[in-house]
């Protein structure tokens, strides 16, 4: 725990670390305290696309947190970040919510549903059939395939939700073609991160709940992985996996002194 209490930069999953639903786990405002206290730099990274730092913002204060918008980054924002970079100018079809939208729009790339470049897909409650068989349609006529993560699920107040690989999962199925997920676990969210925490790999901390996209990206980018039991993972889960967190805690609030 002293060589976590050291570090200098603290990347932090939202869902399952910081907040159920609408609901603040225990804990978190004793963490958020000693982060400022210690004046340590942070960033909360959300594979979540939905909405935006803004948004994500405002969702914190509302349960009592306040927290600039700089410290929110999302796969959203991490998805445009690419493409800009991969094709710059280029189109897309999108299946996503309005933070997603947004961050392709303020990255200059265009929503196109006839001929786009890329099919660009984040999770939604608002996607079908018609979805599935348009985006089918574009990808089999040469669109890449883009996911902003590869969470097949997510934590809520009222159990898993399908996240955004469930949802990619008919498109890949039914075009042969295989998605390239940008968010966590991807190096290029993590090293994004600590480019804008400005600190090294090893003077980082990852916490996260999730074993396959939280821990595995810790391991990979060099940060400390530390597993919290909030959210998805549990004590028998984590033995589904070849790999181990650092420190197992039972939430964020275990870490301030």
């Amino acid at each position: 725990m002293e060589s976590l209490r050291a570090k200098k930069g603290f990347i932090c999953d939202m869902d399952g670390v910081i907040y159920h639903g609408n609901r603040l786990l225990p804990g978190v405002k004793e963490f958020v305290e000693w982060l400022y206290r210690e004046d340590k730099k942070f960033l909360f990274l959300t594979n979540a696309s939905g909405k935006s730092p803004k948004e994500l913002q405002l969702k914190l204060h509302r349960m009592g947190l306040d927290i600039d918008e700089s410290h929110f980054y999302t796969s959203a924002l991490a998805t445009a970040k690419f493409l800009s970079r991969q094709h710059p100018g280029c189109s897309a079809f999108v299946i996503g919510d309005s933070g997603l939208f947004n961050a392709l729009h303020d990255a200059g790339i265009a929503i196109n549903d006839v001929d786009p470049d890329y099919v660009v897909v984040g999770e939604t409650e608002n996607y079908g059939y018609r979805d599935i068989w348009r985006a089918m349609r574009l990808v089999n006529n040469g669109a890449k395939l883009i996911g902003t993560n590869s969470d097949l699920t997510g934590p809520s107040e009222n159990g898993e939700y399908p996240a955004c690989r469930a949802l990619v999962a008919p498109i890949e199925a039914t075009t042969g073609k295989c998605a390239y997920y940008v968010g966590k676990p991807n190096p290029l969210m993590m090293r994004t991160g600590l480019h804008m925490l400005d600190v090294h790999s090893s003077e980082a901390a990852m916490i996260g709940d999730r074993m396959d996209t939280d821990i595995i990206a810790g391991i990979e980018s060099g940060l400390d992985p530390i597993l919290v039991l909030s959210g998805v993972s549990s004590r028998e889960t984590i033995n589904n996996f070849p790999y181990r967190p650092r420190l197992i805690l039972n939430g964020v609030g275990d870490i301030p002194c």
